[in-house]
Formats: C-alpha cells, sequence, structure tokens
C-alpha cells in the first residue's frame, strides 16, 4: 500500500510544514517569492485558505490550497474575470498545488485531488479558477482545466489563468485512478463483504472462449459442479442459476409458497429484513420475530418461538446477518427444528465458501458465487435436501426450481464464463480457507479495535470472523470517514442505508486478507481518528 495520508491541515505543526513546503516550491523551485533566512512562505491568504495535504508517516509529502472568498488572486492579476467564465454557481480558486519530487508519482496528486473534490461538494462548489505554471500545462488539461486569458506572472515564474468544472473534475479523477493503479500496479485492499479480489487462476477461467448452455458440455460441467456443490455442503440436491443472490432468496419464496403452511421469518438486521420483503413479495403466510444479538445463539430462545407459534410449518433466517456480522448457531436451530418437525430454510450467502456448512436437515439455502467462495458475482445458488414436485403453478417463469430439475439444471441461457470461473473457484475451497487462522486474525482486530474507543456492534461469542461491524463516534462521520480510508487504498462497505442511518462501517475479510493487510488498515484508521476526534 501507500503508507499516504490525505486530510486537511489543523495543526500548527502541519501549517508550518505547509509554510515549509510553500517556501521550497514557489521560491527555490518556481523563483515566484524572493528567499529568506527562515526558508519558509506564509501565503497572504493563510487565514482564508483550506490546506489540504498529504503526509507519509510524520513527513508532509503535498499540498494544495482552496479559497472561496473573492477577491481571488486571479482578480488582481486579471481585469474582468467573471467575463471568461462558463455560468456557475459558487466559485472557489485551487492555489499553491506543490508536491516533494520524490512523491510526484500521480497516487500524491490524484488523493489531494480526491480531497479538493470532497471540500467542494462541502462547499457547494461548482467551478474552480486556478493559475496553473506553464511547467505543467500538460498535466492541467490532462486534468479537463480550460485555459483562457493571457499568461500572468513574471517571465521567470509564467502561469495559464485556467477553470474546471465540477462535473469534469469528477470524471477526470476517475479516470486518474484508473490510470495510476494501472501505472504504479497498485490496486486497492478490499475488506467489502462482495465482490472480492479475483484469483488469476480464476480470471483465466472466466476467460476462456464461451460455449452454448444447450451443449452436452456445458451440461455435463454444471452437473459435475452440483456434485461438488453437494460434497462440500451435504446437501442432496443445488441449481445454479444466472443471477443474484435476490433471485435465489425469490425462488426460495416462491418454493414456500406452495406448501401453503405458515411460516416464520426471523430478523436481526437489514439482511433479515430482506428475508420478509421476499416472503410478503411471494404473499406468504407469516409471522415476524426481531431477536437481539444475544439470542442468537441460545437454544431457549428458538425453543419459545416454535412453542408460541406452534403452527408453523416452515422457518426462514439469515446464517450470517451481514448487516451486524451476527451469526445463529447453525447446528443448534438445525437440531431443534427437526426435532419439531420445522422446515428450516436459511440465507447462507455470506457464509457458504466461508466456514464448513452442514446442510443436510436444512430444507432450502440460499448462496452465490462471489463472496466468499472467490468466484465472479453472477451465479445463484439453491440448495435443498428434498425431491422437488414438478409444479409450475402460479410460480414465475425464471424462478421455478422444477424447471430447473426437469431441464437438467438449464432451462433457459446460461453462462459457461460464470460456470468455468466457480468451478475453478471451487477447486481451492476448502484449503484456500483457514478457518482458525481468520478467527485468530479477527480476535486481532477486534482487541486492536476496542483499544482505539471504537464500539464493535456483535458480541464475539456468535460473530462471524470474516465481518467486524463498528458504531462510529457521533464526532466522526461514517461515509466521510469511508471515503477518506478509500481514497488510501482501502475499501470498506459504510455506503448501504442500514449502515450510513446508524453511523457504522464494516471490516470484512471474505477474500484474500492478510495480517499485514489489517495492521495497514488499523494505522490508517487510528490516525484518520485521531485527526477527525
Amino acid at each position: 500500500m501507500s503508507g499516504y495520508i490525505f486530510k486537511t491541515a489543523n495543526s500548527t505543526s502541519e501549517l508550518q510544514a505547509v509554510h515549509n513546503l510553500n517556501y521550497r516550491t514557489f521560491v527555490e523551485e518556481i523563483p515566484q517569492h524572493p528567499p529568506n533566512s527562515k526558508r519558509t512562505l506564509i501565503d497572504r491568504f493563510d487565514r482564508e485558505n483550506t490546506y489540504i495535504i498529504a503526509s507519509k508517516g510524520q513527513t508532509l509529502v503535498g499540498m494544495v490550497a482552496v479559497r472561496g472568498q473573492r477577491p481571488f488572486s486571479l482578480d488582481e492579476k486579471l481585469g474582468g474575470l467573471d467575463d471568461f467564465l462558463p455560468s456557475h454557481k459558487k466559485l472557489c480558486e485551487i492555489r499553491l498545488l506543490s508536491v516533494e519530487k520524490a512523491h510526484r508519482n500521480g497516487f500524491v496528486f490524484k488523493g489531494l485531488m480526491n480531497e479538493v473534490l470532497r471540500h467542494a461538494d462541502e462547499q457547494s462548489y461548482d467551478l474552480a479558477v486556478i493559475s496553473g505554471t506553464v511547467r505543467q500545462l500538460k498535466l492541467y488539461r490532462h486534468m479537463g482545466f480550460v485555459p483562457f486569458g493571457r499568461l500572468v506572472g513574471k517571465e521567470e515564474a509564467l502561469f495559464q489563468p485556467m477553470y474546471l468544472s465540477r462535473q469534469t473534475f469528477y470524471n477526470r479523477l476517475c479516470d486518474m485512478a484508473s490510470d495510476v493503479n494501472q501505472a504504479t500496479g497498485s490496486s486497492p485492499l478490499n475488506f467489502l463483504p462482495g465482490p472480492v479480489r479475483i484469483k488469476e487462476n480464476v480470471k483465466r477461467a472466466f476467460s476462456a472462449t464461451p460455449i452454448s448452455h444447450r451443449s452436452e458440455l456445458f451440461k455435463d460441467h454444471l452437473s459435475s459442479i452440483k456434485s461438488r456443490l453437494s460434497e462440500l455442503t451435504g446437501s442432496k440436491y443445488s441449481e445454479v442459476m444466472l443471477g443474484s443472490g435476490t433471485l435465489a432468496n425469490d425462488a426460495i419464496a416462491w418454493q414456500l409458497k406452495q406448501l401453503n403452511r405458515p411460516g416464520l421469518v426471523l430478523t436481526s438486521g437489514e439482511f433479515g429484513d430482506r428475508l420478509i420483503d421476499h416472503a410478503r413479495r411471494a404473499s406468504l403466510d407469516i409471522q415476524v420475530v426481531e431477536m437481539q444479538a444475544d439470542d442468537l445463539e441460545r437454544r431457549d430462545s428458538f425453543n419459545r418461538i416454535l412453542q408460541r407459534y406452534p403452527e408453523t410449518d416452515w422457518l426462514w433466517t439469515v446464517h450470517c446477518e451481514t448487516s451486524t456480522g451476527v451469526m445463529i448457531d447453525l447446528p443448534m436451530v438445525s437440531s431443534l427444528c427437526s426435532k419439531k418437525g420445522v422446515k428450516l430454510c436459511i440465507d447462507a450467502i455470506s457464509t457458504f465458501g466461508l466456514m464448513p456448512l452442514d446442510l443436510r436437515s436444512v430444507y432450502f439455502a440460499s448462496a452465490v458465487s462471489g463472496k466468499a467462495v472467490g468466484g465472479y458475482p453472477g451465479l445463484a445458488i439453491v440448495f435443498y435436501s428434498h425431491a422437488l414436485e414438478v409444479s409450475h403453478h402460479g410460480i414465475p417463469r425464471y424462478l421455478d426450481l422444477s424447471a430447473y430439475v426437469e431441464n437438467n439444471g438449464v432451462p433457459y441461457t446460461h453462462s459457461s464464463n460464470l460456470v468455468d470461473a466457480l468451478d475453478e473457484a471451487l477447486k481451492s475451497y476448502p484449503a484456500a480457507m483457514d478457518f482458525a487462522e481468520l478467527e485468530k486474525r479477527s480476535a486481532w482486530l477486534r482487541n486492536e479495535l476496542t483499544g482505539m474507543g471504537c464500539e464493535i456492534i456483535s458480541p464475539v461469542e456468535n460473530n462471524s470472523p470474516a465481518v467486524v461491524t463498528i458504531s462510529l463516534p457521533e464526532t466522526i462521520n461514517s461515509r466521510s470517514f469511508g471515503d477518506k480510508l478509500a481514497d488510501n487504498g482501502f475499501l470498506l462497505s459504510y455506503q448501504s442505508g442500514y449502515l450510513l442511518s446508524r453511523n457504522r462501517i464494516q471490516i470484512c475479510m471474505m477474500g484474500d486478507i492478510k495480517q499485514k493487510n489489517l495492521q495497514q488498515l488499523v494505522g490508517h484508521m487510528r490516525t484518520h481518528m485521531d485527526v477527525a476526534q
């Protein structure tokens, strides 16, 4: 990882470092100002400037100043500034862009500009002007700056007035992110619940020449994958559908509808709430039970629920509630449901491929090809351990699992590329996932976060080691915090409405996450939290 921190300067030491870099750049490198014995240069608009800085360790390596108060320096250098500009609502001036020579790698520049864009959003700036040094006109044009007016400054330090709209700025930063990654060979560290980082062997499998889903070769291949899925889970049958986990859960909902019997849907978070929505859209006869995290591993809690609803025929719940990381005790719930004659259905989307799963007593379970399995998103998997009755009554065509049974798993168009990638990903499971090592890293992470004063939502006793959900203090905005970490190359989950409304972020270890990656993440989190508080 880059190790750079991008933020707004606010401490005395940071501001002094800004003045020192300002001197090195605009006195020693670009002779715009006369030298002085203190080797420091305080800008005349210092009190009105917002300084965006880049640091590595304790060293400031880059900066840029943003100011929205007129008159600008360009107002003084160039008469009639507004006559040159397109229509806008709120204008700012970007000045004093400087990066130390040893760090002019593109990454620092992009990070500074990302912070400028965020600041512009906060202040509602939609147009920026800049005096671009003629030494870097190619760079400014590449960013989308439009030159106007005459050159300003003196002969040894000439500048070109330029402007840039917010939308152009945003579009070019997206392009630059790709350019930087390609040039430096770097890529963000992925702590998302999905999609995960795709390994090279899976990428090669996905890139194979596609074959017809009607061919015997494809059908044989799919059949072998379904056998492998049964070996991994103990489930007798599975269907692999072209779609997401939402499709798998919809297919389960419509199978439950065929039972014409009342059921229970348990929820403890966002994805349990989604199961409720699946059930209601299929007009299922349901009772909804909201459960606290502590109850999800207690046999007596589930026993009381089943006793409260003696007529229930089936129970549908999430194995791992991804929004919090809380898990049910699947062997316990499965055993209890079997004794009570209740059909257990689970959403195993965030646990399949992550840990050993025994689905022998599970009526239906949903999973996907992405997430912990390590394949590409795009395949929905439904596990079941009973023979399906072939009945097309009232079931939407694409959701009808019996159609898959009748057609050897391929009733409609399928993707040989996604299937090939899933096959390759499954070859390394379960050897690729050392569950004990994952638990060890998760315990280390929870300890570090607790030491930083973070509130971890779920108790360690029934928490997935791959999902750690943190509630941030009121002084720290989860969106801004997540954006800053993303700018520094750490992709976390925080953008869903559920998480944003609760000021939470998530660290997920569904993919290939090493201990050193966690240490890098924690170091950046600690720095940003210290700054915010």
